[in-house]
């Protein structure tokens, strides 16, 4: 008789019913991989007259009881969907403290309470996996846990939220505004009804503190990492940056310093010939520098139905395996050690390029006051523009001054921009975006 590995599903929105449905389509081929079936015997829901309208699901399956279903008898591998982090850390340790193993997609509860879940696991014995709470679809906590494990990564440069991305790449095909871009990705579900996570680089520090620690062995706050968001991009930027023979992305940075870590969420300027340059729409992809490998990148879909429960129901199998491998006398599969967490670089140490645009009147010598003022806290320039953008310009609008600068200290620009736009011929405070790759 073929085994059967008994799941609770805790939560049915999207990624739930996908869930469930590839462990229908696809349940002869997950037996020939797993040489068992995945079987859901509970399915958790707040109400269940609604989640019978979002799948078709057994309605013997449906209860709203977490704490009864992370504790029957039959239940081995508990798939938290709930979302949040309050009511979802709740149900993780319930089912952690009952001996099962988890399955998890909310990347908020690891980044905020991973350390705790995962000491919680190895007291217990059992796993925690959570494939699809980083890029979805794309296999990157695999990658990063196994494919690179004997390798040390030294930095990382990610397109981690496809929202962002989807209005970054259409803002620049089509020199639309950002708010016309923002109702669009709402009208075709790429966006939330409350876009605020996605827009401000909230949901792209929860996947960078998770990556962080898989890249480097060490835990970051993630409250403490920077981030800017990209409602500050304004489509100007966007024909200046392709005027330099840049795009601008959503980028999450990381970087190891041996004795510090730098982590980072903002929009950047990126060479167009760079390989994230041309991850377009709301796809997803990492881009890691290893000591050993060099450069690899890792692309596909960071969300949707399918591709996010194609990486759970993948954890659900090799889960499946550990238990097979343990009934047969095999160890527990190791765990790397938690290294104590190392200090954040701060955001004023970060040394990179930087794209500036000033909004100045239209009066002799501004340019040289600017670049007066650029030398004297140590800004070396690269390239310049004045007024530069395409179209013409009205009377009353200010002129534009693009600089492009070589590395230089943050806290170094910062402290010059703070000079220059306290000057009367500033119109407008200069625009700051960093430059990567």
């Amino acid at each position: 008789m073929t085994r059967k590995i008994g799941v609770a599903l805790l939560g049915l929105g999207n990624v739930g019913g996908g869930v469930i449905k590839l462990l229908e389509d696809n349940a002869a081929a997950i037996l020939g991989r797993l040489g068992s079936r995945l079987e859901v015997r509970t399915v958790v829901v707040r109400d269940p007259d609604k989640a019978k309208r979002v799948v078709d699901v057994d309605r013997a399956l449906l209860s709203t009881d977490v704490d009864a279903a992370v504790r029957r008898d039959d239940i081995e591998i508990v798939c938290e969907l709930i979302g949040g982090t309050d009511q979802a850390r709740t149900a993780v340790l319930a089912a952690i403290a009952a001996g099962k193993h988890v399955v998890t997609a909310n990347k908020a509860l690891l980044a905020e309470h991973g350390a705790e879940v995962f000491a919680a696991a190895e007291r217990a014995g059992v796993d925690v996996y959570y494939e699809a709470a980083v890029c979805g679809g794309v296999p990157i906590i695999r990658v990063l846990r196994e494919g690179l494990a004997s390798d040390r990564v030294e930095s990382l440069h990610a397109i981690v939220n496809g929202t962002s991305n989807y209005i970054l790449t259409t803002m620049a095909e089509t020199r639309r505004p950002f708010a016309d871009i923002l109702r669009e990705a709402q009208d075709l579900g790429y966006a939330e009804a409350d876009p605020t996570l996605d827009v401000s680089g909230g949901d792209a520090a929860h996947k960078l503190a998770i990556l962080v620690g898989l890249c480097f062995g060490t835990t970051v706050d993630v409250n403490a990492i920077p981030r800017e968001g990209i409602d500050m991009v304004d489509p100007i930027d966007l024909s200046y940056a392709e005027k330099f023979g840049y795009v601008i992305k959503p980028l999450v940075i990381a970087r190891d310093h041996i004795t510090a870590v730098e982590a980072r969420v903002h929009p950047a300027l990126i060479p167009a010939n760079w390989l994230l340059a041309d991850v377009a729409g709301a796809k997803n992809a990492v881009y890691v520098h290893s000591y050993a490998l060099g450069p690899s990148m890792y692309y596909g879909a960071g969300a949707g139905m399918l591709p996010t429960a194609m990486a759970v129901v993948s954890d659900m199998i090799e889960i499946g395996r550990n238990i097979f491998a343990r009934a047969a006398g095999a160890p527990r599969p190791h765990r790397p050690r938690p290294v104590e967490a190392r200090p954040m670089v701060a955001i004023a140490d970060v040394v990179t390029r930087y794209y500036l645009r000033f909004g100045v009147h239209d009066q002799p010598g501004v340019l040289g006051q600017l670049m007066t003022i650029l030398g004297a806290h140590g800004i070396s320039i690269a390239q310049v523009v004045q007024d530069g953008a395409p179209g013409r310009r009205d009377d009353d609008q200010p002129v534009w001054v693009v600089v492009l600068t070589h590395e230089a200290r943050e806290g170094a620009v910062r402290d010059a921009l703070a000079v220059i736009d306290a000057l009367p011929i500033v119109a407008q405070p200069c625009r700051v975006i960093r430059i990567a790759g």
